[in-house]
């Protein structure tokens, strides 16, 4: 299995059970591979299934990346949308939605490396989709970012360049995070939301 804590968490509404295996192999192959070294041969194989079985169930692996892309991403914008309309001050939604959305990067890091890292192999439409998806998710953070600033509580000249910002330093969690690191997925989300309110201005935190 990949290092992921959870591996089968994001397809577990995917069926039948041999497309769920595919899934789960293709995100473990592309994430210590990459998608263009990675054959669908190999994704077969850490399934346990012969290379004809994957076509049954995908087109093509473009397609296998599609899926474990877009679950990925409507996985992450439902986490920044339930903080941003959640109760409480910006700053506390602003923490909450850092701190849930570095939590998903760490815990399912195997994952999010390949959702976060190999959209440039999504065919031109596939692409356009999931490009689309991450804009909602920017404005998301975005839109609680320009809360605080309505409401005096962060002091930020560019929102939109921080919201990206907070995006990216969050997101960069799945590409050095360990299970056997010296933090948990809760201990790296805390520190992350302190940084980030720091960085909207809000040195003393919540």
């Amino acid at each position: 299995m990949g290092a992921d804590q959870r591996p089968t968490e994001e397809w577990a509404d995917v069926t039948p059970d041999a497309a769920r295996r595919l899934l789960t192999a293709a995100v473990q192959a592309f994430a210590e591979r990459g998608y263009h070294a990675t054959t669908t041969r190999d994704i077969a194989g850490r399934a346990g299934m012969s290379p004809a079985a994957l076509y049954i169930h995908f087109r093509t692996k473009e397609e296998l990346l599609y899926r474990i892309s877009g679950v990925g991403h409507r996985l992450a914008l439902g986490i920044l949308r339930d903080a941003r309309d959640g109760a409480g001050t910006p700053a506390e939604r602003l923490a909450d939605a850092v701190r849930r959305f570095v939590r998903w990067h760490a815990e399912h890091h195997t994952t999010a490396r390949v959702v976060q890292y190999e959209l440039g192999a999504l065919g031109e439409e596939h692409h356009a989709e999931i490009v689309a998806l991450r804009r909602e998710t920017d404005a998301a953070v975005r839109e609680i970012i320009e809360d605080g600033v309505a409401a005096g509580e962060f002091a930020v000249d560019d929102v939109r360049g921080t919201a990206l910002a907070v995006l990216s330093l969050c997101v960069d969690v799945a590409r050095w995070f360990t299970a056997d690191g010296r933090r948990t997925p809760d201990e790296v989300g805390d520190l992350y939301a302190g940084l980030v309110l720091r960085m909207v201005g809000r040195p003393h935190g919540i």
